[in-house]
C-alpha cells in the first residue's frame, strides 16, 4: 500500500532507497527497590556506565572519517560535556542513595526532570537540546541494561538505504558516515536539531518529525524523500517512482551547476552589485562558508559559545573564537553579534525560564545590560579581535534608545581600559543594531544617529508582529513571512535605513529562501546574509533579476492585503 508522510524538510534533494528501521532502545524500564546495604553497588554499576559511554564517545571522535564536517566532532565533545554535567552524572545517584531505587529508574526519572525543563524553552534551539539530553540518558541505559550496539546494514548496502530512526544521536552518526546513506528521516527533531544541522552539512537530503514513520514504515519498504516539500512517499507505484528519478536527475544537474556560481560575483541583471554573507554558531563553520563563496559573516551567533556548559567562556577563550573567524576572512567583513541569550536561553544547561512569557523576557541585550561583567568581558573579547579583521559588533533585539546608549557606555569603557592596558583593537570598531521587534522597525530614527548598521533578524520580527511562537505546533502553521504587515515592516524598516545612508542586511530565514529573494530585492534589500548551504541558489535568483521589473509588482505587492492574492503575486515574482 503506498502513503505520504509530512515532517519538516531540513536538507534539501530528493533521495531512493529501501527502508533501513534503525532499532533504538526505548527509555521505559522497570522500577525494583534496592536496599540500603546495596546501594553503593548500585551507584558503582551507574558509574561504570558513564564511564563506558565517555570512553565509548571518545573513540568515536578518534573514528571520525576525513572530511566530515566539523559539526560531528562538535557534538560528541558537547554530549560528552552532558555525561559531566551533576544535572547527570550526580543526581541519579543521589536518587538511588534517597530512593533505594535501581540505577535505570534513577536515570530515567532524571532524564524525564531534564527534558520538561528543556520543553518550557521559547528558543527553537535550546528546546531541540532536550532530544540530546535523551540521546545521552539513551545510551547510558543501553550499557545499563546489556544492550547491542546500532544495527547497521553491510557496508555496500547502505548507499542504497534510507535510515529511518525514532531519533539519530550524533555519536550515531559518526557510524552512519562510515556506512554512508543516501537520506535519513526521523519521526523526532526539528530545523536545528543536530540530526538536521549534520544532514545540511553533510548534503543528505532528510525529512525530520514525521511521528510515527519508525511504526509505519516496514524494513525494506521503497521509499521516496523529498528534501523540498518535507514529504515521504512509502511504496510509491510505477508512475510516482519515474516522475521522482527525473526529479532527482534534474536535481543533481542544478546542484552541479550552481557550484560553478561559486567564484561568480552576485549582480542583478541590470548591473547592480548584491553582498551575500553567511550565517555561523562556531568558528568550525569557516570551511562551509569558504565553499559557499560568501563575503563575509553577516551574523556570527556568539550565544553557542556559551551554552550546553556549566562555566563561562573567558574573555581569551571568546577572542581566539572571534580572532579564529576575522583572520579566516582575511579582511572580508566578519558582523559579531553579541549574547542573544536569556530568559528562554539560559547559560546554564540545566536552566529553566522563571517567566510566563520567555520570549518577552530578559533576553537578548536586555540581558546583558542586566550582566555587566558578563557583557564587558564580551565586548573586550570583540575590540581586541577588531585588530586581526574587518570586524563589526551586532546588537540585538533593540527596543529602546536607553538600551542602546547604555550599551555604547559599556563599548566607550571597554576602549578606555583596553587602550589602558596598552591592547590593540580598531577604535572605529562599526556598531549595529539589531531590527527584531516592531517597536524598532517603526521606530528606526531612534538608532540612526548612533548606529552605523542595521539587520533585520526576520524569524523575531515575524514571531512579534504576528503573537505566534513558532515553536508552538498549536499556532506554527499561522507563522506567515507574506502576512502584509510583515511585508510593511521590512519594506518601511529598508527603505528608513537607506534614506539616511546606513547599510542594512536581512539574516533570519528569509534572507536563505530563494523564493523570497526578489521580493526582497524589490524592496531594495542589498544584502543578505544566511546559512552557506542556501547561498548559491539565493545567487542564481540575484543573476536572474532585473531591478527594474520588480518596481511595478513590488508596489502592487504592498497595496495587496488579501493572503490569496498577495500569495499569486509573489509568485508572479518568481515565474
Amino acid at each position: 500500500m503506498s502513503f505520504a508522510l509530512h515532517g519538516i524538510a531540513v536538507a534539501h534533494g530528493i533521495a531512493i532507497g529501501r527502508a533501513h528501521l534503525f532499532s533504538q532502545t526505548s527509555l521505559e524500564v522497570t522500577h525494583y527497590v534496592v536496599l540500603p546495604e546495596q546501594r553503593a553497588a548500585e551507584i558503582q554499576r551507574f558509574d561504570e556506565a558513564l564511564h563506558h559511554v565517555t570512553h565509548e564517545l571518545k573513540g568515536l571522535e578518534q573514528q571520525i572519517p576525513p572530511g566530515a564536517p566539523p559539526e560531528m566532532a562538535a557534538f560528541l565533545q558537547l554530549h560528552r560535556m552532558i555525561l559531566k554535567d551533576d544535572t547527570l552524572a550526580r543526581m541519579p545517584k543521589q536518587r538511588i542513595q534517597d530512593q533505594g531505587c535501581n540505577a535505570e529508574w534513577a536515570l530515567k526519572q532524571q532524564v524525564d526532570s531534564l527534558i520538561a525543563q528543556f520543553e518550557q524553552m521559547e528558543d527553537p534551539y535550546l528546546r531541540q537540546r532536550r532530544d540530546d539530553i535523551w540521546q545521552v540518558g539513551e545510551r547510558l541505559l543501553k550499557v545499563l541494561m546489556g544492550q547491542p550496539a546500532p544495527n547497521l546494514p553491510p557496508h555496500g548496502e547502505a548507499a542504497d538505504s534510507i535510515l529511518v530512526a525514532h531519533d539519530i544521536s550524533p555519536a550515531d552518526m559518526v557510524l552512519f558516515k562510515q556506512h554512508p546513506f543516501q537520506s535519513f528521516i526521523t519521526d523526532m527533531g526539528g530545523a536545528t536539531s543536530h540530526t538536521s544541522i549534520l544532514a545540511r552539512s553533510l548534503g543528505i537530503p532528510s525529512v525530520v518529525a514525521l511521528h510515527h514513520a519508525w511504526k509505519m514504515i516496514r524494513e525494506g519498504e521503497i521509499l521516496i524523500v523529498d528534501g523540498m516539500a518535507g514529504v515521504v512517499i512509502v511504496n510509491p507505484d510505477s508512475q510516482i517512482l519515474a516522475e521522482y528519478r527525473l526529479r532527482q536527475e534534474l536535481w543533481h544537474l542544478e546542484r552541479q551547476k550552481l557550484k560553478r556560481l561559486r567564484s561568480t560575483r552576485a549582480t542583478t541583471l541590470d548591473g547592480t552589485p548584491i553582498e551575500l554573507l553567511a550565517n555561523i554558531e562556531m568558528p568550525e563553520d569557516m570551511d562551509a562558508v569558504k565553499k559557499s563563496g560568501a563575503r563575509g559573516i553577516g551574523l556570527f551567533r556568539t550565544e553557542f559559545l556559551f551554552m550546553n556548559r556549566h562555566d563561562l567562556p573567558g574573555e581569551e577563550e571568546q577572542f581566539h573564537a572571534y580572532r579564529q573567524v576575522a583572520e579566516a576572512m582575511r579582511g572580508l567583513p566578519v558582523t559579531i553579534r553579541t549574547l542573544d541569550i536569556g530568559a528562554d536561553k539560559p547559560v546554564e544547561p540545566s536552566g529553566i525560564a522563571s517567566t510566563l512569557n520567555p520570549a518577552l523576557g530578559l533576553r537578548a541585550i536586555r540581558y546583558c545590560l542586566a550582566e555587566p561583567q558578563l557583557f564587558s568581558t564580551q565586548i573586550r573579547a570583540i575590540l581586541r579581535a577588531s585588530h586581526f579583521g574587518q570586524v563589526q559588533l551586532l546588537i540585538p533585539m533593540l527596543s529602546s534608545r536607553h538600551e542602546l546608549l547604555q550599551t555604547l557606555d559599556l563599548v566607550e569603557q571597554a576602549k578606555v581600559d583596553l587602550r589602558a592596558e596598552g591592547i590593540p583593537f580598531n577604535d572605529r570598531l562599526p556598531l549595529g543594531g539589531m531590527v527584531e521587534v516592531p517597536a524598532a522597525a517603526l521606530a528606526l530614527p531612534l538608532f540612526l544617529d548612533k548606529l552605523d548598521f542595521f539587520s533585520i533578524g526576520t524569524n523575531d520580527l515575524i514571531q512579534y508582529t504576528l503573537a505566534i511562537d513558532r515553536t508552538d505546533d498549536a499556532v506554527a502553521h499561522l507563522f506567515d513571512p507574506l502576512h502584509p504587515a510583515v511585508l510593511l515592516l521590512i519594506s518601511h524598516t529598508i527603505r528608513t535605513a537607506h534614506k539616511a545612508g546606513k547599510p542594512i542586511a536581512v539574516c533570519g530565514e528569509m534572507a536563505g529562501n530563494s523564493a523570497m529573494t526578489r521580493l526582497l530585492l524589490g524592496f531594495g534589500l542589498r544584502e543578505f546574509s544566511m546559512h552557506p548551504a542556501h547561498l548559491p541558489e539565493v545567487k542564481q535568483a540575484i543573476l536572474k533579476t532585473s531591478l527594474a521589473d520588480l518596481q511595478a509588482p513590488i508596489k502592487r505587492i504592498l497595496a495587496t492585503y488579501d493572503p490569496t492574492k498577495l500569495e499569486e503575486s509573489v509568485t508572479r515574482l518568481n515565474a
